[in-house]
């Protein structure tokens, strides 16, 4: 019998062809070891049932269906920390190209490298006003629309300085890059000659326009995010701060503090494990442990992908939770979380679960465990919106021996090497 009951269909629908919109996926494991046949209808879970159990159709005849034995189920990841513009720029010759075209092509390519990850949900910071003005901003808008269906792509706007005179067109642009379509408001206080006033003018435009804020900084200054926090705390939808490297190198019982600061105002923290970014001037994650026993919501990003900043940046967010686990002594569970249910919290995005009812927001990877997983997590099927949107298959081959053959190891490949 199924384990989480089918949803009951729209009234127009009734059984009989095959419905397109729906997927099948057979044979998945679930972090509870259960083996599962899972069945998508309309972008969301329809129905979890136990293997074999929904084979035969339920209340719609399934489309397609995806063979998913040996993977592990997974609700996906989302990135919340990219840097679109800049993405895959380590190898120009001579100075980043910032020419629209260049920086949609940029964009575009790093956010489907990101999908192939895993992560359906990116929340990209772009630098606005200087000499670029909104032109960079409009190539990543350009290129969010080019990837709808694929991956949720959003810009975080990012003035350089909002006080003063020369803050007067910042703010200026901060406004218009909101009203073309960034949904995130953003930037790092620390070079503004204000910092506070810097945060204020952030928090102002955000709070005209309903927008999430995002700021960059290291967090080094216990006093300066003790005002952040307290300007911060009646904000909805809510405040991110990355990466935050420096909080970490606080005396413990002032970095302890200023976390149940940030936990009582509600402030989210977002840690770069693989690097920093552009956007700050240190390296070194925030201290994640410290901040999640305070209550702060810590999810991981990727920072830089393969720019100045990080030359060999993978934008993986599985990487990102390995090294949670295997350096910030994080639980497989809990790492992964940080990558997965926290950062679509971060982005605002609705929880995903491996139950009837959720989005259709999955990553298949080859293994039996999330450990198993986060260490070699080679082969990934990606789902958005309820249909397979990328693939990754790797295969590893051994030429014969007698120790394989005598201890039965396991093997993947089509053949023998000779």
């Amino acid at each position: 019998m199924p384990d989480s009951q089918p949803q009951p269909p729209p009234p127009s629908s009734s059984p009989g062809p095959a419905d397109p919109s729906s997927l099948l996926l057979c044979g998945a494991r679930l972090t509870d070891g259960r083996t599962v046949d899972v069945r998508l209808v309309g972008g969301r879970i329809e129905a979890v049932g136990t293997a074999g159990s929904l084979a035969a159709g339920g209340t719609r005849a399934c489309g397609e269906r995806v063979d998913l034995g040996g993977y592990l189920l997974l609700p996906a990841p989302a990135e919340p920390h990219a840097h679109a513009d800049t993405a895959l720029s380590a190898d120009a010759q001579g100075p980043v190209s910032y020419e629209p075209q260049d920086v949609q092509r940029r964009a575009t390519e790093a956010a489907l490298l990101q999908l192939g990850h895993g992560a359906t949900a990116v929340r990209a910071h772009v630098r606005v006003g200087d000499v670029q003005g909104l032109g960079v901003l409009a190539a990543v808008l350009q290129a969010r629309r080019a990837l709808r269906g694929l991956a949720e792509l959003t810009a975080v706007a990012m003035p350089r300085v909002l006080t003063g005179v020369a803050g007067a067109d910042g703010l200026a642009v901060l406004r218009d890059a909101v009203k073309m379509g960034a949904s995130v408001v953003g930037g790092r206080p620390d070079l503004d000659p204000d910092p506070t006033g810097y945060v204020e003018a952030v928090l102002e435009v955000a709070s005209e326009h309903g927008c999430p804020v995002d700021l960059h900084t290291d967090a080094g200054d216990p006093a300066r995010l003790a005002r952040l926090a307290a300007m911060a705390g009646g904000l909805r939808p809510g405040v991110t701060l990355s990466p935050c490297g420096d909080l970490g190198r606080l005396p413990s019982e002032v970095a302890s503090r200023t976390a149940d600061q940030l936990a009582a105002a509600g402030v989210s923290v977002v840690c770069l494990p693989q690097g920093g970014c552009g956007g700050v001037d240190r390296r070194g994650a925030a201290p994640v442990r410290l901040l999640r026993a305070a209550g702060v919501r810590v999810a991981a990003g990727s920072g830089a992908l393969r720019d100045v900043s990080n030359p060999v940046g993978r934008g993986d967010p599985l990487e990102a939770a390995f090294l949670l686990a295997s350096r910030y002594g994080l639980s497989p569970g809990e790492a992964y979380d940080a990558v997965s249910g926290s950062a679509r919290a971060v982005l605002g995005l609705p929880e995903v679960r491996v139950e009837a009812g959720f989005p259709a927001e999955l990553l298949a990877v080859r293994g039996n465990g999330l450990a198993g997983a986060l260490s070699l997590a080679y082969s990934r099927v990606v789902v958005h919106r309820g249909r397979v949107v990328a693939r990754t298959s790797a295969v590893r081959e051994y030429c014969s021996s007698a120790a394989s053959v005598e201890l039965g190891l396991p093997r993947q490949g089509r053949g023998q090497l000779s």
